[in-house]
């Protein structure tokens, strides 16, 4: 005879850890996914039909995260690779709210707000934290992710807002954000790394910091930037979060060959 099917403990199914320590490379390499979805996400609606191309950035991100929730422990290479294809794909979402929908962006930006608050008080009521270190089964991954998603997205309306609507270009807009990150940050740090509500105001932030910065490398004179390109931005940009995390993982393999040579000795 089968045995019904327990849903409820699929959900609270113990898992590894699947979120990288908190540490300042981890925000490094935030800071340039968020630049290299900004400047990708523009490279690609130009270069292919939108509507095509967002959705098939979002198979994409359903597909890498039914991958990486089907994990059975973190792996550097496909967390930062979700959040880079999220990062792309919470981009064109703001984007084509915008553009194609005619939405304007403090509309935009205080819808997606109120969907980040939402899925905090959601994720609170139902697990009683925040705090991505206790990120120990299906459900709080979840939430953590649904939380990323929409962080993208609400962080590409608030530079585009400042940007755009307030007129303030991409580099004061970046200056301004960069700013504005200090006090979260620095509030996250004197705590230890165990403040939530920190933590959670830098991340949103480092949305537009890096976005803003990255456009103002992107896009020609006329608008303000370097005229470099949204193409050539995005591969540099790329190239650098491979080196760094590639320069994590060495500085860690070889810790972790000390400790054991040392254990031998």
């Amino acid at each position: 005879m089968l045995k019904p099917h327990n849903r409820d403990g699929f959900w609270n199914q113990t898992i590894v850890g699947k979120v990288p320590q908190v540490t300042i490379s981890f925000w490094i390499i935030k800071l340039l996914t968020t630049g290299m979805g900004e400047t990708t996400s523009d490279f690609l609606a130009r270069q292919f039909d939108p509507p095509l191309i967002v959705a098939t950035m979002g198979a994409l991100v359903a597909a890498a995260l039914i991958v990486q929730l089907n994990a059975a422990r973190l792996r550097p290479w496909l967390y930062w690779l979700v959040v880079i294809l999220v990062s792309i794909f919470g981009t064109m979402v703001a984007d084509v709210i915008h553009v194609a929908a005619g939405v304007p962006y403090f509309v935009s930006t205080m819808a997606f707000a109120l969907a980040v608050l939402a899925i905090f008080v959601a994720w609170y009521r139902r697990e009683g934290t925040l705090d991505i270190t206790s990120i120990d089964n299906r459900r709080r991954e979840l939430f953590y992710w649904a939380l990323v998603v929409v962080t993208f997205a609400l962080g590409t309306a608030i530079g585009d807002l400042v940007a755009s609507s307030f007129r303030l270009g991409f580099l004061a807009s970046a200056l301004l954000f960069s700013g504005a990150i200090i006090v979260p940050g620095a509030l996250y740090w004197r705590s230890g790394g165990t403040a939530v509500a920190p933590f959670w105001c830098a991340y949103v932030l480092t949305r537009p910091v890096g976005a803003s910065f990255a456009d103002w490398m992107g896009v020609g004179p006329e608008r303000g930037g370097l005229g470099w390109g949204t193409g050539p931005v995005s591969l540099a940009l790329g190239g650098v979060i491979v080196v760094v995390a590639l320069a994590v993982w060495l500085t860690r393999r070889r810790a972790s060959s000390s400790v054991t040579f040392d254990i031998g000795q």
